[in-house]
């Protein structure tokens, strides 16, 4: 069992799910919902996108397989990825890897029940975070204690999501806007430096440079 793991993964899901980001987002979607629909809407949220990551947690080795992709190259591709999802934290910007776009969040606010569609997914169960939990999981080893402490390490970001959004208004009000974007580029820096490292292990194990 490798401590770090647990570690890796917290600050992984942390930036890939980014419950700072979903705060205001979701602050912004409920404003006009009583605290009744909006408990239940991230309730059932946070349920529907746990169901999407522990698939992709549990089958995301078989995947690999029936598709013919290598771990490495997972660990390239999903290096890549987190690497343009921290970029985007780091310098505010949105691209829809950890949120929605600007279009989604339009249809959104048509919705009255936004559990599925945006919260689910893809705030919650994006890109980014489907990809790190195949990443994470498949390179743990499938069902082996650094596998359990990756799906601990996700499941106690949901749950820690599920909580921010039940006092969204509040911290909304007390942090502000510019509060938590200060929060989102200090995890946004830190992305940058574990995607870094994703990539120099992917292409240090794929042997494209004639190491093994």
């Amino acid at each position: 069992m490798r401590p770090e793991t647990l570690l890796l993964a917290l600050s992984t899901f942390f930036a890939t799910i980014g419950p700072a980001d979903l705060i205001l987002v979701y602050a912004a979607l409920t404003e006009r919902s009583t605290p009744a629909e909006r408990r239940h809407m991230a309730l059932r949220g946070v349920l529907i996108a746990t169901g999407i990551l522990l698939f992709f947690a549990v089958f995301g080795q078989a995947m690999l397989t029936l598709f013919g992709i290598t771990l490495p190259a997972l660990r390239i591709a999903g290096g890549v990825l987190l690497l343009l999802i921290s970029i985007d934290m780091v310098f505010a910007r949105h691209s829809g890897g950890t949120g929605t776009t600007p279009e989604e969040e339009t249809e959104a606010r048509t919705r009255h029940d936004i559990s599925v569609f945006p919260l689910a997914t893809p705030l919650i169960a994006g890109p980014g975070a489907i990809s790190a939990t195949i990443l994470l999981a498949t390179g743990a080893g499938a069902f082996t204690v650094n596998w359990l402490l990756v799906v601990v390490a996700l499941l106690a970001i949901l749950l820690l999501c599920y909580l921010a959004m039940l006092v969204a208004l509040p911290i909304q009000r007390l942090l502000g806007i510019t509060g938590l974007a200060v929060v989102s580029r200090v995890v946004g820096v830190l992305l940058a430096a574990l995607a870094i490292q994703f990539l120099i292990d992917g292409v240090r194990a794929s042997a494209i440079f004639g190491g093994g």
